[in-house]
This record gives C-alpha cells, sequence and structure tokens, in this order.
C-alpha cells in the first residue's frame, strides 16, 4: 500500500522535463562543460557562475558557492569558520547523516542533542549540552520547515558560539520573510534528487560575510581566488579541495529555480487539501512550525497518540514509523554509532585535546528525540522518499482523485488500529 509512482524523489525531480533538455543539449553542443571558461569564448556558457549570481538573488544572500553536494557544502562551512580538532559542534539527533559525518570529517566533535515536536533542534537540550570545547550550533531545517531560528541564535550570540544553518532539507522554506540559510553564519543546500529541485546532485554554500565566502570559495576550490569566470593560474591562498560543481548540474539547477513558485504553490494546495482531510480524526496531531507560513510543504508529519498504534498504521500503510527512516535517526546509523572511520590517524575521538576523554554514542541516548519518531508518520506531499519514511502519500503531480483515495486509505487505516 505504498507510493505508487512513476518515480521517486522531490518535486523538482518529479517536473524534470523538455526544459531541461533543452538546457543540457545546448551545453553539450557547446563543448564546455567545465565550470571555468574564457568569458570572451561565446560557446562557454557559464552555467555555473550564473547559477551562484541568480541563487544570491532567490535567496537574498550575499554570497553563493555552488558544490557537488550537500555534504561538501557542510565540510567547507565548517572549514570556512575553522572548526577542527578539539572543537565540539552540537547538532540534532534526527537529521541525515551527513551532518553529523562533515563534522567528523572537520575533525571536530558531533555533539547529539534533542529534538522537539517541530522536528528540530530542542533549544533547551542546546544549553545542556554547551561545554568549554562548543564551537557551533549546527541547526537543521528538517522536511521543508524551520528550527527555531530567534532562539537559537540567540544561544549562539551568548555562548559566542558559530550557527550553521543546514538547509539541505529546506531549499525554499522562509523564517519571517527571509530565507533559511540567511540568519546563521554560513548556510548550506543540496540538489539531490530528494531535494526541492535538483542538478542529479549538487549544493551550495551562502553567507553575507565577504571574508567567510572568499576563505569558502578557496577551500572549495584547491585553494583559488574567488570571483572570477576564468582559470586561475598563480598564487594559492591555502590548501584546498576540489568541490566544484559541473556545468551540467548547473544547467539543469538554472532551469529548475524557474520552477520553484510553481513548486511552492502546488505543493501548498495539495499539502492543506490532505491535511484538511484528516485533521477532523481523533488521536492526530500535527508536526510543530516555529513559522508555518515560510514551510515549503514538502511533507505531512503526523504525531499519533502512542509508538503501538502509530507502529501499527505504520505498517497498514506499508511505510513505517519516521524512528525507522535509515540514516535521518541517529539509532539507524551504525557506522555512525561504531565510529567506523576508514583510519585512525587524526580520528576526532582520539584527539590529543581530548587528552584521553572519550565520546561515546549509543542507541537511546536521546529518549526526548525517540519518543517523538516513534509515534509519528511522514505523508510525502513533495517528496517521495522511502529513506525519509514517507513512501505512503502524494506526489506534486497527483490527482485530487489520487489525493481522495489516499486520505481515504489513511482514514481508514487510522480507524482500524486506533
Amino acid at each position: 500500500m505504498g507510493v505508487k509512482m512513476r518515480r521517486m524523489g522531490g518535486p523538482g525531480n518529479f517536473l524534470l522535463g523538455e526544459e531541461e533538455k533543452k538546457a543540457l543539449i545546448e551545453l553539450i553542443d557547446s563543448g564546455r562543460i567545465f565550470r571555468y571558461g574564457d568569458e570572451n569564448d561565446p560557446e562557454f556558457l557559464a552555467k555555473v557562475w550564473n547559477f551562484e549570481k541568480e541563487l544570491t538573488e532567490y535567496l537574498k544572500i550575499k554570497h553563493v558557492i555552488a558544490v557537488n553536494s550537500g555534504t561538501s557544502a557542510l565540510i567547507v562551512a565548517l572549514l570556512a569558520l575553522g572548526i577542527g580538532p578539539g572543537d565540539e559542534v552540537i547538532v540534532p539527533g534526527y537529521t541525515f547523516v551527513a551532518s553529523l559525518t562533515s563534522i567528523i570529517y572537520a575533525k571536530a566533535i558531533p555533539i547529539l542533542a534533542e529534538i522537539d515536536n517541530s522536528l528540530t533542534l530542542d533549544p533547551s537540550d542546546i544549553l545542556k549540552k554547551i561545554t568549554g570545547r562548543t564551537k557551533a550550533i549546527m541547526l537543521v531545517h528538517m522536511l521543508g520547515g524551520t528550527g527555531y531560528i530567534d532562539e537559537i541564535r540567540k544561544i549562539a550570540r551568548d555562548n559566542n558560539l558559530f550557527l550553521i544553518e543546514d538547509c539541505a532539507q529546506a531549499f525554499g522554506v522562509t523564517y519571517k520573510g527571509r530565507s533559511v540559510g540567511s540568519y546563521g553564519d554560513i548556510g548550506t543546500y543540496s540538489f539531490n534528487p530528494m531535494k526541492t529541485i535538483t542538478g542529479g546532485e549538487g549544493g551550495a554554500v551562502a553567507t553575507d560575510d565577504e571574508k567567510l565566502y572568499k576563505r569558502a570559495y578557496s577551500i572549495h576550490d584547491m585553494g583559488h581566488l574567488a570571483l572570477r569566470k576564468g582559470i586561475e593560474m598563480g598564487n594559492r591562498t591555502l590548501i584546498g579541495y576540489d568541490f566544484r560543481m559541473n556545468e551540467l548540474s548547473a544547467a539543469v539547477l538554472l532551469v529548475q529555480l524557474k520552477k520553484m513558485d510553481i513548486i511552492k504553490n502546488t505543493l501548498k494546495e495539495k499539502y492543506q487539501k490532505f491535511k484538511k482531510g484528516i485533521e477532523d480524526l481523533d488521536g492526530v496531531d500535527f508536526r510543530h512550525f516555529p513559522d508555518p507560513e515560510g514551510q515549503i510543504h514538502t511533507i505531512l508529519t503526523v504525531l499519533l497518540p502512542d509508538e503501538k498504534t502509530a507502529r501499527a498504521i505504520g505498517k497498514e500503510l506499508d511505510c513505517g514509523v519516521v524512528a525507522d527512516s535509515g540514516w535521518h535517526v541517529y539509532n539507524n546509523m551504525e557506522h555512525f554509532l561504531e565510529k567506523k572511520l576508514p583510519t585512525k590517524e587524526g580520528c576526532p575521538f582520539t584527539c590529543p585535546y581530548y587528552k584521553g576523554k572519550t565520546v561515546e554514542y549509543k542507541k537511546g541516548m536521546l529518549p526526548n528525540t525517540d519518543k517523538i519518531l516513534n509515534r509519528a508518520i511522514n505523508i510525502s506531499v513533495g517528496v517521495v522518499d522511502r529513506g525519509l519514511g514517507s513512501g505512503f502519500g502524494i506526489s506534486i503531480d497527483s490527482t485530487d482523485k489520487e489525493i481522495d483515495e489516499k486520505i481515504e486509505t489513511f482514514r481508514n487505516a487510522l480507524k482500524k488500529h486506533l
């Protein structure tokens, strides 16, 4: 009884069509698919450059760097802030595993914190997790909605901490009229097929701080200087990585970015229809949004009275509960819990700054998070992803008839088990 659709993925993936094909063919015919080229060459279309410029305008953030993945964006952000050995970064136990692994590969220590019914960081638990080694808070805006930006910004300021906004699942989301990613010191985004818009792969780093931007740019591209279209030869500012986005991904993303109004309006309409169809049911509650008007309406999260009921309904719908949604829940990240790094050299868990201190992770260490996720079910609206637990529901191209059928299916399952 799971989703029977033409594909899995986010709304942008469902809307791939002739416009994207045309953009790719034009680019391939040009023969210029590397992000740098000669500005005087009419065949060089500078797709990455233009995507970065259009993204700054869309997000209303001064500086954007296009990278090859959301994970790379997080690594760049952490390193640009100077986070490294001996540093602790507070991060929620409900997030995609990349939020944690990026901290580890920056050679810092993830400190797991609880979520609440917003499915994002609980500010009260952040305060409990701050130590003398805490360097940053990574606020992850989950499932198309925001976290408690005002409260967490204040905690960061009061404790002299950096605020990183992980907006991988929240592109297009706003908080009090401003794009998520614009409130912290630095924000990151993802454009893989499960996200709001997609280039197949891809990500972005955004900041209003010019010095931070230039440092992040150098980190993402072998130490090269920013603000250029052409290949640079000469001095480097630092030793960097190669996290560049290619022209092919950017060509698709430029088209997809133009579809954002359609995506947002369509998802809102379908979300509201589905929610209206089930909100009268006894025992049904919904996720809390710090800014309901700013959400992107990709997933409708239902909170049920208890785990037993939720699991029975999740089984009936063949989607399970959110607690079982793979590498989005700390309990399911066996490689993280067991610290399975490829090498012990430079391992942050044995960092000499810790002087023998051991940081342990184990199942059940976040009881409030577990309690919430065990009784939650994700209904897909724009993101159809069994890995997120959203294997039941609708998609951006579902008809009214299909929506009505899914509403009826959910209602019947609830009446049967509640």
